[in-house]
């Protein structure tokens, strides 16, 4: 592969994660020179990384004022949220057909270990259940379906960085949903694994939604998945 293109690669992965862990105020212009320091690569590679990262919705460029740090609307959220319904839900569907992997089984043990604690660590339960998510579509087989979700998980990471934790008993309770949805891909339940992400999203939406003060909205035919 050309190294300019090695290079725009790794600008675009290592400015990625540089935005959604949060290094980025979002009032701050993000200038090619300084990040072309910081990272060592060139400023071409820099600037075709920032199209790219606001061509994936992250970044939003205004001209003649520089590049900022997409600021999520409640509409965001809410596109957000029914993508992942569609996603999310078929990875169970298709995990639970197929069975558990060694490395979602893993992610099992370490969230019954989290359970079983008196004290939990909110930001360890937040880091082994966005693992179980990723486990969770590598299980599905579907690589084409695991790539449409990686860009949906930088935009939800994004999204989060204005709550930075959920609260002790939102976090227990999403443990136990986790497992919920593992205990029916274990049974190979396909319906009842895609059932259980759905209400384990809408309730983590309902909380985020909670959390940011935002108007809660109810989705027309919704509540008839969760039943």
């Amino acid at each position: 592969m050309p190294t300019a293109s090695l290079d725009r690669d790794r600008a675009y992965a290592l400015l990625r994660d540089l935005v959604v862990s949060g290094e980025f105020a979002p009032d701050e212009p993000l200038s090619e020179r300084s990040l072309s320091s910081r990272l060592a690569l060139g400023r071409t590679p820099i600037r075709e990384a920032l199209k790219a990262l606001a061509k994936d919705g992250l970044l939003t460029i205004h001209p003649m004022r520089g590049t900022f740090l997409r600021q999520m609307s409640f509409d965001d959220l809410r596109e957000i949220h029914e993508l992942r319904l569609a996603l999310e839900g078929m990875a169970a569907y298709l995990a639970a057909t197929r069975g558990p992997t060694e490395p979602l089984r893993q992610c099992a043990g370490e969230l019954r270990s989290i359970q079983s604690r008196e004290n939990l660590d909110v930001e360890e339960a937040q880091q082994v259940g966005w693992a179980f998510h990723d486990e969770l579509f590598r299980a599905t087989g579907n690589r084409r379906l695991a790539q449409s979700y990686d860009n949906l998980r930088a935009q939800s990471g994004l999204a989060l960085q204005k709550m930075r934790q959920y609260s002790v008993e939102r976090t227990r309770q999403a443990v136990s949903e986790h497992l919920d949805i593992y205990a029916a891909i274990e049974a190979h339940d396909p319906d009842g694994a895609q059932q259980r992400m759905w209400r384990h999203l809408s309730s983590a939406f309902e909380a985020r939604l909670t959390a940011l003060g935002a108007i809660r909205t109810q989705y027309p035919g919704q509540g008839d998945h969760h039943a």
